[in-house]
């Protein structure tokens, strides 16, 4: 075994899915559509309901004052009218007896109000002309000088002159601007009250999604025997039902595969070893034998060492199957493990880089079942990928300043490489067509890259092919695995 160090593999090794997750732009969830559609709908509906009191409240407190201005305002007309016409001379006298509020009278051709700001020519041309001209009353509401008025013209049919009043609503704007602020705040006040009931709402609606979620991960994990809790829930029900169905099914015919498994396993194994004691006997008087029965000798041999490796296999995946594989969990300083596992494997001139940082780090696992997945990279490499090979070992480029939570080792070769389509069917069992039957068992049964997944799994880890990044053909296998400094 040669060991030698690396350089700095940061700058050749690069984890190109954490870059393109972290670009990824994430999805909104269930329990956020649904506390968004609470809350928008809450907003909305709030939103109308002001809208509509606003302008309820403003048009009945519009409508009642300028209906009260009116009535007012012919009252002052009689009054001014009659006046007028027993003394006609002194119109300031008839005005001030009025005891109106900014009064305003056109009689034969004059104007005489007490007021500057409420002249005639606060009065737009339409309604001189609607008043004077047409002898017809005219109501509109206006801005005198920045405050808000109704603007009442009334003719004096009998004294050929016309009244005009301008009763203020400008009060009636500040009770509306209340009006407004209190009902924007009870908008606000509905809205959040949405929200809350929104997030109720999702809580409870996500609540059997999320307990088929971790039903499901149980599962996924080993844990067959998982089912969800009966609901009384008609709409529920038929999920749960369903689920719990295939749930048994699933472990009715995974238990049924690794009994049959383990079962055909051991029944191999005697005969196998009957075998085995037979050929060594061969081997031990081989120099008697002719040179064809030497040659047979030497295809029986290997494929005994094959087929004793196929059953090894058989027995491991049904252990795992069945939950048996318990891990004897040890610290291990990952550099000096990793040349160890080299060392000992079919290749053990296999050069390995440990990256300087890497030197310290520590991985918490079982070390004949790592030992063994290096092991069987490096037998797949020296198989099928051209027998070059070399392996790495370097912390992955976190971001600056946090701590070290995973190691990566890789085993590169010069072979074919893996086309994309066959990267994740190449650790599948029995694995055939394509790149991945080539890379997984023309000489093999298929078991050896899908143990690597499952004892990499175990340990919390994960594994994938990918290029090299070097540019050179051939594969790299990544392995993964939660580390820390020593």
């Amino acid at each position: 075994m040669e060991a030698v160090d690396a350089p700095d593999p940061a700058d050749r090794n690069r984890r190109p899915e954490r870059r393109a997750r972290r670009g990824r732009r994430r999805s909104f969830g269930l329990r956020t559509r649904i506390l968004a559609t609470f809350g928008l709908g809450s907003l909305v509906l709030s939103t109308f309901l002001a809208l509509s009191t606003y302008n309820f409240t403003r048009s009945n407190l519009v409508n009642e004052r300028e209906s009260t201005a009116i009535t007012k305002v012919y009252q002052e007309a009689g009054r001014l009218q009659s006046d007028l016409t027993s003394n006609p001379t002194n119109v300031q006298a008839a005005i001030e007896r009025l005891g109106a509020e900014r009064p305003l009278v056109y009689f034969r051709g004059t104007w005489t109000g007490d007021d500057a700001r409420f002249s005639s020519a606060a009065i737009p041309a339409s309604m001189l002309n609607a008043v004077l001209d047409e002898r017809r009353p005219s109501v509109m509401r206006t801005e005198v000088d920045g405050e808000l008025v109704i603007l009442i013209g009334v003719p004096l049919t009998d004294v050929d002159g016309a009244y005009f009043g301008f009763p203020t609503i400008d009060d009636i704007r500040s009770t509306l601007n209340s009006v407004g602020l209190a009902l924007i705040f009870a908008a606000g006040i509905t809205t959040l009250v949405g929200i809350v009931l929104g997030a109720i709402a999702a809580s409870r609606a996500v609540r059997p999604l999320v307990a088929a979620s971790q039903a499901a991960q149980a599962i996924a994990g080993g844990r067959l025997d998982t089912r969800l809790v009966d609901s009384n829930d008609p709409d529920l029900a038929a999920l749960t039902t369903s689920f719990n169905a295939m749930a048994m099914a699933l472990e009715q015919r995974v238990e049924r595969d690794t009994r049959f498994t383990s079962d055909v396993s051991h029944e191999l194994r005697s005969p196998l070893q009957t075998l085995k004691a037979s050929v060594e006997v061969m081997q031990a008087r081989r120099d008697e034998l002719p040179e064809r029965t030497r040659a047979a000798l030497d295809l029986m041999v290997a494929d005994v060492a094959r087929f004793q490796g196929l059953v090894e296999d058989l027995l491991e995946i049904s252990r795992l199957d069945a939950g048996g594989v318990k891990l004897v969990v040890e610290e291990l300083l990952v550099g000096e493990f990793v040349r160890q596992a080299v060392g000992i494997s079919s290749a053990a001139e296999t050069p390995v880089r440990v990256a300087p940082d890497a030197e310290d780090v520590i991985i918490r696992g079982d070390r004949r079942r790592l030992a063994r997945v290096i092991a069987n990279l490096i037998d797949n490499g020296r198989s099928y990928g051209g027998g070059e090979m070399e392996v790495n070992v370097f912390v992955p480029d976190d971001e600056d300043g946090e701590p070290i939570t995973q190691i990566w080792i890789t085993v590169e070769d010069r072979g074919p490489g893996v086309a994309p389509s066959e990267r994740e069917l190449i650790f599948e069992r029995f694995a055939r067509g394509g790149v991945a039957g080539r890379r997984s068992g023309s000489e093999g049964a298929g078991l050896g890259l899908a143990l690597v997944d499952e004892h990499v799994r175990l340990h919390r880890g994960r594994v994938w092919v990918d290029d090299r990044p070097d540019g050179l053909e051939g594969a790299r296998f990544v392995i993964e695995l939660p580390a820390e400094r020593s």
